[in-house]
C-alpha cells in the first residue's frame, strides 16, 4: 500500500527524510564511539557529583565484567533496574547491555503486587534496586525467578558526601523501610569484584533484545514491549535528526527530570543526547520543587525534557522566575498532551517555545516531533520523524485521507516499532495487522500538510503525568473491597496531571466511604493509579450484554 507523505515538504531544512536504521549494529557500538569521542566531557552529574565520559566507561565496564563473571550471567538473560535518577542508574542499564544481557526498567513506586507480576512475567535473573525500595523486593522475591539482588544507597557514589545523602535518606527523612536479603550484594561492591575482571565481548547484533519496557494493556495486564537495540538506534537517530540543527556537539546541558526508566527519558536523554556529548544532570526527585529550583540555579542548562505536568509544577513553583533561562534554547514535551496555557505561560516566562512531541512505550517512543524552530504552540503533535510512516484508518482497516477533517485510528510504521510483546502474541496481535501497521489506539485527524492533531482516545486508557493507567487494573484491585458490589475507573480531568484516576461505586456495605477505598487502594497501587475521586451510584449505566459504559460516566 503506497502512503502519502505530506509531511517531507514541511521538514526542518537541516532534517533528512531518513536514517540508516543499521549504522551501528548496537547500542553498546553507539556507546563506545561516544565515548572514545567526548572522553574527558562531563557525562552524567547528579547531587553536584559528576563523572566524565571515560570514568563513566570504566564504572559500567566493571558492572557488566561482575554480572558476566561474578554472577555468571549469559546472552538474554533479563536484569531488572528499579532505581530513581541517581548515578547508579545508567551505569547499571549500559553495564547489563554491555554484558549482552537485557534490561527489565521498572518503577520503584511499584506496590508489591505489581512488581511480583514483571517479575515472574519476565523471568529476571537479577535485580539492581535501592535500598528506599528493597522492602517491596523482599516481599515478593521467594515467587519469583530472581537469584541475585544488587542494593545501593541512594549516596553511595556520591564520596564523603553520599554517607550524609544516604544518613539523612534513612534516619532523617526515614524513606528506607527495614528490610532484610541476606544474600544481596552492595552495587559498590559489585563494582570492586568486577574492577579486577574483564568483560568477555558478546556478539550484540541490532534484533538482540535489549530492553523489555512495560506497558499496561487493555486488559488492564502490564506488558513487556520487546525493544531491540535496532529499535533504539533507530529512534535515537531518528529525534537525533530533528534535535542535531538546533544542538552543539560537547556543548549541550540537559537536565533529566524524567526517570530514565521511562521510555521518554531513556531514548531521549540518556541516547540522544549521550551520543552529543552532552552533560545529563539527574534529578533524583523532581516532586521536591523547592530542591529542583535550587539545582536548576546551579546550571547554565541548555535543554530539558518533560511532561506537562512537570512544566506546571515548575511555573507555580517559588522562585521559578528567578532562574537563569539565557541559555535555554530547547524544551521538549511528550508522554501527555502539553495544554496551550502551559505552554504559553512556558515561552512567556523562559522565552524558549515548549515544542510537543507523540510517541509511545511500543516505539520506543517518539513518532511526531514538531519543529524545534516553532515560534509558539501550535495544538499539533508535529510532524512525524525521519523513516516514519502514519495513517489514520477507520474501523474496517481503511486509510482515511489527510484533509484535516477525517478522523480515525493513528496507525505507525518505522524502525523503531517494537518486535512485540513478551511472551504475548495474542496482545501483539491486537495492535499490530497484517501490512505491518501498529494501531496506537489513538484517534487523530492528519492535515494535508503532514500535521498530526490527537483527537481523543480510543482506548480507556487514563493517563497520569504521562503514565499510562488501564481502567481493568483499578477495577480488578477494587472490584476485591468486601464493601463494593461494581466498580468502574475512569478518567477525570485534573489541572496538574492532564487527568487523574475517578472511580464510580455501588455499595454493597451502605456504610462504605471514600477514605475506606483509598486506603484500600493505596496498599494495592502506585501512587498515579490511585483513585483520586470516589463517587457512589445506584447503579451504573451498561449495554445490553451488561458491559459497563465508561464513555457515559467520563
Amino acid at each position: 500500500m503506497s502512503i502519502d507523505r505530506p509531511w517531507l515538504q514541511n521538514y526542518p531544512a537541516d532534517v533528512p527524510h531518513t536514517i540508516d536504521p543499521d549504522k551501528y549494529s548496537s547500542i553498546n557500538e553507539m556507546v563506545n564511539a561516544a565515548i572514545a569521542k567526548h572522553g574527558d566531557k562531563e557525562c552524567f552529574e547528579c547531587m553536584g557529583k559528576s563523572l566524565t565520559y571515560a570514568e563513566f566507561d570504566r564504572e559500567a565496564d566493571k558492572f557488566a565484567a561482575f554480572l558476566q563473571k561474578t554472577l555468571g550471567l549469559k546472552k538474554g538473560d533479563r536484569v531488572a533496574v528499579m532505581m530513581p535518577n541517581c548515578l547508579q542508574q545508567p551505569i547499571a542499564t549500559f553495564g547489563i547491555l554491555r554484558a549482552g544481557l537485557t534490561v527489565v526498567n521498572v518503577n520503584p513506586l511499584y506496590t508489591a503486587r505489581e512488581l511480583e507480576h514483571q517479575m515472574k512475567d519476565s523471568g529476571a535473573a537479577a535485580i539492581v534496586v535501592v535500598d528506599n525500595f528493597g522492602a517491596v523486593v523482599s516481599e515478593v522475591l521467594a515467587n519469583t525467578a530472581i537469584k541475585h539482588v544488587i542494593t545501593t544507597g541512594l549516596g553511595d557514589l556520591l564520596g564523603f558526601k553520599g554517607l550524609i545523602v544516604n544518613f539523612v535518606v534513612k534516619h532523617v527523612k526515614k524513606m528506607v523501610p527495614a528490610f532484610r536479603i541476606p544474600e544481596a550484594i552492595r552495587f559498590k561492591d559489585a563494582l570492586a569484584k568486577g574492577a579486577g575482571q574483564s568483560v568477555d565481548p558478546v556478539p550484540v547484533v541490532n534484533t538482540d533484545l535489549a530492553f523489555l519496557q512495560y506497558t499496561g494493556g487493555t486488559t488492564g495486564v502490564a506488558k513487556g514491549a520487546m525493544l531491540t537495540h535496532r529499535n533504539l538506534i533507530s529512534n535515537m537517530l531518528q529525534a537525533g535528526a530533528w534535535v542535531a540543527p538546533y544542538a552543539e556537539v560537547g556543548k549541550e546541558i540537559i537536565i533529566t527530570a524524567l526517570p530514565l526508566y521511562h521510555i521518554f527519558a531513556l531514548t531521549a536523554n540518556g541516547l540522544v543526547f549521550f551520543e552529543l556529548g552532552s552533560k545529563n544532570v539527574l534529578i533524583t526527585n523532581p516532586r521536591d520543587m523547592p530542591g529542583f529550583v535550587k539545582e536548576l540555579k546551579k546550571h547554565k542548562f541548555t535543554a530539558l525534557t518533560g511532561v506537562n505536568t512537570l512544566f506546571n509544577g515548575l511555573l507555580n513553583a517559588k522562585d521559578f522566575d528567578t532562574v537563569d533561562f539565557s541559555h535555554l534554547h530547547l524544551t521538549l514535551g511528550g508522554g501527555m498532551a502539553v495544554q496551550r496555557s502551559v505552554a504559553e505561560r512556558w515561552k512567556q516566562l523562559t522565552g524558549c517555545t515548549l515544542a510537543e512531541a507523540y510517541g509511545l512505550t511500543e516505539t520506543s517512543p517518539a513518532v511526531c516531533i514538531n519543529p524545534l524552530d516553532l515560534k509558539e504552540y501550535s495544538g499539533s503533535i508535529g510532524l512525524p520523524v525521519p523513516s516514519t510512516d502514519i495513517c489514520i484508518k477507520d474501523d474496517d482497516g481503511n486509510v482515511l485521507p489527510n484533509d484535516g477533517v477525517a478522523v480515525g485510528e493513528l496507525c505507525v510504521k518505522g524502525p523503531q516499532v517494537m518486535a512485540g510483546y513478551w511472551q504475548r502474541q495474542d496482545e501483539t496481535d491486537k495492535v499490530m495487522d497484517a501490512d505491518g501497521w501498529l494501531h496506537t489506539g489513538d484517534i487523530a485527524r492528519i492535515e494535508s500538510s503532514g500535521y498530526a492533531y490527537i483527537v481523543d482516545r480510543k482506548k480507556d486508557m487514563i493517563l497520569v503525568s504521562g503514565f499510562n493507567v488501564y481502567p481493568n487494573e483499578i477495577e480488578d484491585v477494587l472490584a476485591a473491597m468486601p464493601g463494593i458490589a461494581e466498580v468502574a475507573a475512569v478518567g477525570a480531568p485534573d489541572e496538574r496531571s492532564g487527568e487523574t484516576v475517578k472511580v464510580v461505586i455501588v455499595k454493597k456495605d451502605p456504610s462504605l466511604t471514600a477514605e475506606d477505598v483509598k486506603a484500600f487502594a493505596k496498599d494495592k497501587l502506585t501512587g498515579y493509579k490511585r483513585p483520586h475521586i470516589v463517587e457512589f451510584r445506584d447503579e451504573l449505566p451498561k449495554t445490553n450484554v451488561g458491559k459497563i459504559l465508561r464513555r457515559e460516566l467520563r
